[in-house]
């Protein structure tokens, strides 16, 4: 197992050098960044007086080993919009995209993975179409048309829940909810298969045989062989809801580092996009290398085969 890890952690590493390089590139494969972060009614005295405080004006690998050695340390510059440390603002937005996350994923776990084993234990049922029915809705639906439509109905017209902002208990159930669905719909669809497969195994027959009561045959056996793929698609979901909440957060107006990354862009505060970029990328493949730490602890075929 620790050659498995070894190698996950490697991967990771070669991963996040290739996010780096693609971060420094990003603001340069268009031409002069100096003319795409200034106003353009900048003047060129303006213009090259920014080249030289932001070292524009140094050779491309001189500039790669200065953001690199930087990046390792957390250091991206200034925000050109705050004139502040970039890092620390990504920080400050860090809790709020958490929470939107992680209350998202809770909705998609306590009604994917119920809905996904009753379906399972009893195909073709009512339940089990209800199931099947909202995990077609949760992999095709648009999840900022859905959010505009549930503005429209539960908060302009019902009046139930806040349309924006955080500032009460209940403003993170629509745009989590929002969040959630795809989560929610690939977990009914992978639960319902896995009890499908893993109730025709031969194991499982080998159990009924030998006079084992169905409740321990479903503890035992069915719910554990089932959360290994769960634990996997989790994890990997976890990472895309912290990372790819920005539509979200800029339509419901939550205050995290979606929010951020879109007015950053707007703004055209590269040093603040870099730094969420690189950063997002970071947390995402720690939660990978986590997810594959628990998958291996549940799966005893890698941690006895690696």
């Amino acid at each position: 197992m620790y050659r498995y890890f070894l190698a996950k952690i490697g991967q990771s590493v070669l991963l996040l050098f290739g996010v780096i390089v693609l971060v420094f590139f990003m603001v340069r494969l268009t031409g002069d960044p100096a003319s795409l972060m200034m106003s353009r009614n900048a003047s060129p005295e303006q213009m090259e007086a920014f080249r030289e405080r932001m070292g524009f004006n140094r050779p491309v690998y001189v500039q790669f080993a200065d953001f690199f050695t930087g990046a390792l340390v957390g250091d991206f510059g200034n925000s050109l919009h705050f004139k502040s440390p970039a890092l620390p603002l990504v920080l400050e937005r860090l809790p709020a995209t958490v929470q939107l996350a992680v209350v998202g994923l809770l909705i998609a776990m306590f009604i994917g993975i119920p809905l996904g084993l009753l379906g399972g234990f009893q195909p073709g049922s009512a339940i089990d179409s209800i199931g099947r029915g909202l995990a077609l809705l949760g992999q095709s639906i648009p999840n900022f048309w859905l959010a505009l439509i549930m503005i429209l109905f539960f908060a302009v017209r019902l009046g139930w829940f806040p349309s924006f902002g955080r500032d009460r208990w209940d403003s993170v159930i629509m745009p989590a909810f929002v969040l959630g669905l795809p989560t929610l719909g690939q977990l009914v669809r992978l639960t319902r298969s896995a009890v499908l497969e893993i109730r025709s195994a031969d194991f499982i027959r080998t159990a009924y045989s030998k006079g084992l009561e169905p409740r321990v045959i479903y503890a035992k056996h069915v719910f554990r062989n089932v959360a290994i793929p769960l634990v996997s698609v989790i994890g990997v979901q976890f990472g895309y809801m912290l990372g790819g909440s920005i539509y979200i957060e800029s339509i419901f107006a939550w205050p995290g580092m979606g929010q951020l990354l879109e007015q950053a862009i707007g703004w055209r505060d590269f040093p603040l996009v870099q730094a969420i970029a690189v950063f997002t990328s970071v947390v995402v493949l720690a939660l990978n290398i986590f997810t594959d730490l628990a998958y291996a602890i549940i799966d005893p075929r890698i941690r006895y085969g690696s």
